[in-house]
């Protein structure tokens, strides 16, 4: 029994320092841009705190009325000035519980590596939006924002009438954002990070073959 233990705890360390490394290296394989021979006119940023990758972009346009989709009746401040709208997939335990990685518990982890909880999409407006390592820039063009838009709205749970359904909740990180209900199962091999990293491709944009964290998202945007 005891050589049996010592098997199975070897197999689990042997996955975790798998997924490490190809988490480490496989991001550096990159997937470039597809240009639709367009001007590139809309902005759209990639943004990290740290844990989550958010997609923002602008919170309206002649293509695009975020606010229509995700009101700003939901979130606290409720205030109708803001200009831009970033936007997040993941695990709606760790995005409810683990705003930073020293709020993570080994429940929360659990659950969400093993698809064994629900997600969730996190909705956050910006007045203005900063630069920066944690920030960057891309220019895209209005067919590739159109496809973008098309990934990003899939991914919301709707009601029988077509709405996004806002989960209520107190765990908001701010007054400008609020939680949404989202299809598909976060997963160590699917994560939100994964999931930015997808929307990129869906672009167009510059992006890497699989990544679990931000860092391979970021590593082709400096």
């Amino acid at each position: 029994m005891g050589i049996l233990v010592l098997k199975i705890l070897g197999m689990i360390l042997g996955i975790i320092i798998l997924y490490i490394i190809l988490g480490f290296f496989i991001p550096f394989i990159q997937v470039s841009e597809k240009s639709d021979g367009q001007k590139k006119e809309i902005p759209i940023y990639i943004y990290t705190n740290g844990v989550h990758t958010d997609i923002v972009m602008p919170v309206k346009n002649d293509l695009q009325d975020w606010s229509l989709k995700i009101p700003f009746s939901n979130t606290i401040s409720k205030r109708t000035t803001y200009k831009f709208i970033g936007i997040g997939w993941g695990d709606k335990g760790f995005y409810l519980d683990t705003p930073t990685w020293a709020d993570l518990k080994f429940s929360t982890a659990i659950k969400a590596a093993f698809w064994m909880s629900e997600s969730a999409m996190h909705c956050t407006y910006y007045e203005t939006i900063s630069k920066g390592d944690d920030c960057k820039e891309i220019m895209i063009s209005r067919e590739q924002y159109k496809k973008l838009v098309k990934f990003i709205e899939d991914k919301f749970d709707t009601d029988q009438n077509g709405k996004c359904i806002l989960i209520p909740t107190n765990a908001v990180y701010g007054d400008n954002d609020a939680f949404y209900d989202a299809k598909g199962k976060y997963s160590f091999l699917n994560t939100c990070n994964t999931w930015a990293n997808n929307g990129l491709k869906a672009a167009g944009q510059k992006a890497a073959l699989w990544t679990p964290s931000d860092y391979g998202i970021f590593l082709h945007y400096k």
